[in-house]
């Protein structure tokens, strides 16, 4: 990364840089790096600048051209959809869907995730170990054939790339964003691009960030409260949840790579059968690492704006804030009955924090409430983040 950081600082600092003669060349060199970094993608002073690829230094001119391509139709096989119709900016770029619908009316197996911080997780998608860096998930919703989501598969790629090199819009676009390059529209060029912009969506000014800057007036006492509940060992939601973004799958700028988790949690959400099973059509991480022990484990997702990407969990199956809380506190959901009946709270894989415990309805909602403190407006009302063709 640092080879790419010192590009940035040289096109974007260099006043800064001939001003600063006279001073230790490493220090400043790292002050500007994080300055230009932070300056380009507004990351606030409570938070640490995100990671990237060494292969895709973030521009203003990328993140530009990945803005336009998040919102156009052009994007799916039969021009119907684009990633913002499974990520509304008003939901903090979740859908409000149990699950979403690809272009062609598939329906698909997990909740869409809100996209808020999204840079700032180590593993990338509900429940996949390999999946380390934006680029790489954003081949699955693009290209993937099943299930189909945008569909740009390779029986038609080049018809979707060729509506991009025919748009004189997107010429320039694409010429601003890759200068260096003479190829044309490629489609690592729009991966790079919308991974760009979606590394920009940084969410970092809700009620909770003033509360901890300094503002003891920015959280109620009943959000106080369940502040205080929420990092303490009955609750003990901190274990999955915990730091800037309100997840132990975390990493930014400066993490280590010996130091960075990949953690995935069985929440006792299914049993089917008492067997350990979760529905066939996603028993999380196991799918992926065919071990039986994983069956059920899921990343513990990013709590920022939980209050407006309802419904809940990897399937959409709990609709409430409430709900949730109260999941936890019964150590785990029981169906009684149907073709996912089974009692959760006996599941074999089930993490050890997940248990059962006593609390009382002022304390339920003094947890929802201080949830609700993690909704930031000046995120999902912020006009960088909103459809250019509206404008």
């Amino acid at each position: 990364m640092t080879k790419f950081i010192k590009l940035i600082t040289s096109l974007v600092l260099l006043p800064f840089l001939l001003l600063a003669c006279g001073e230790s060349k490493t220090i400043v060199q790292q002050t500007e790096d994080e300055l230009a970094l932070r300056q380009l993608l507004e990351v606030p002073d409570h938070m640490a600048i995100p990671d990237f690829p060494d292969y895709n230094p973030p521009t203003q001119e990328k993140i530009t051209l990945g803005r336009h391509l998040f919102y156009d139709n052009k994007l799916s096989a039969n021009q119907t959809q684009s990633c913002s119709s499974c990520h509304l900016q008003s939901l903090a770029f979740a859908d409000g869907k149990k699950t979403p619908e690809g272009s062609t009316g598939t329906v698909l197996a997990r909740n869409s995730q809100g996209l808020a911080n999204a840079v700032y997780h180590s593993t990338l998608t509900w429940a996949n170990n390999g999946l380390l860096q934006l680029e790489e998930q954003l081949v699955i919703p693009i290209r993937a054939d099943n299930p189909i989501e945008l569909g740009v598969t390779d029986a038609v790629v080049d018809e979707v790339l060729a509506r991009f090199d025919n748009d004189e819009r997107y010429v320039n676009l694409f010429n601003a964003a890759f200068p260096d390059s003479d190829s044309g529209v490629t489609m690592n060029k729009i991966i790079f691009a919308i991974a760009s912009f979606c590394r920009s969506m940084i969410s970092g000014n809700a009620p909770y960030d003033r509360f901890i800057n300094g503002d003891k007036s920015a959280l109620t006492e009943q959000q106080k409260k369940g502040f205080a509940l929420f990092n303490g060992e009955r609750f003990e939601c901190f274990h999955c949840h915990s730091g800037i973004n309100f997840s132990t799958s975390y990493r930014d700028f400066n993490s280590e790579n010996t130091s960075i988790k990949f953690p995935f949690f069985n929440n006792g959400l299914y049993n089917v059968g008492g067997l350990g099973d979760y529905p066939a059509i996603d028993q999380g991480l196991s799918d992926i690492s065919l071990k039986p022990g994983d069956r059920g484990k899921f990343r513990p997702q990013s709590l920022r704006n939980v209050a407006l990407t309802a419904p809940y969990m990897h399937d959409g199956s709990i609709e409430t804030l409430r709900e949730v809380v109260e999941h936890y506190v019964a150590g785990g959901r029981n169906i009684e009955s149907g073709p996912y009946a089974g009692d959760g709270r006996t599941n074999p894989n089930k993490s050890g924090l997940i248990r059962p415990f006593d609390a009382s309805d002022a304390e339920i909602d003094a947890v929802v409430a201080f949830l609700e403190s993690l909704t930031d407006y000046e995120f999902i009302n912020n006009p960088k983040f909103s459809n250019p063709f509206e404008e």
